[in-house]
């Protein structure tokens, strides 16, 4: 039987970093930029490409028996008038759930079931969101600083970003007159 060693990894809390800082993954607007609804708005900030969010991961096997731990972070900004946001994703095992606990920053967690039902839960520091088996998830900042959340999830769940690429979700989250709102998504 081979044994997977035991080990910790430490939170930064001023700089959001992991120690040790296994593989960091960065999302670029060039990453998304079709997940956007002003194109107009895309095309202007595309020339600066900046990074919409970053992730950490902890090296643990993507497989069954394990947990899988990340720490993510969306930065602060908009394109148009619409948040800067996670991808979002389905897990390729449906039958598998995640939890983001929320370390800085507020936003917004959407889910969506297969049966396109949206629920939306409020992150900010000291939140802890439970995804359920089954439903797509995205994150968004929709506040001035840094959105962080570690999450925890199934080695064995792995991401289906395809349904959410192809037609976004159900629900946007905007900026309009200064106030943070849920619209349906217009490309939906």
């Amino acid at each position: 039987m081979n044994y997977f060693e035991p080990f910790n990894t430490y939170i930064d809390f001023d700089e959001f970093t992991y120690e040790p800082e296994g593989e960091v993954i960065l999302r670029n607007l060039s990453n998304m930029d079709y997940m956007y609804q002003d194109q107009e708005a895309v095309n202007d900030k595309l020339s600066e490409d900046p990074v919409i969010y970053k992730f950490h991961t902890a090296d643990i096997p993507e497989e069954e028996g394990h947990l899988r731990h990340v720490m993510s972070i969306i930065y602060p900004g908009k394109i148009g008038n619409e948040f800067y946001m996670t991808k979002g994703h389905y897990h390729e095992e449906e039958d598998t759930a995640e939890v983001y606990f929320t370390i800085n920053g507020k936003g917004k967690l959407l889910m969506q079931s297969p049966d396109q039902d949206i629920k939306i839960l409020e992150m900010k520091k000291g939140s802890v969101g439970y995804i359920p088996p089954y439903w797509a998830h995205r994150c968004i900042n929709t506040g001035d600083e840094p959105l962080v959340f570690f999450g925890v999830y199934p080695g064995e769940a792995g991401h289906n970003y395809g349904i959410i690429e192809k037609k976004g979700m159900k629900k946007v989250v905007l900026e309009k007159e200064g106030e943070v709102i849920v619209e349906k998504n217009p490309n939906y």
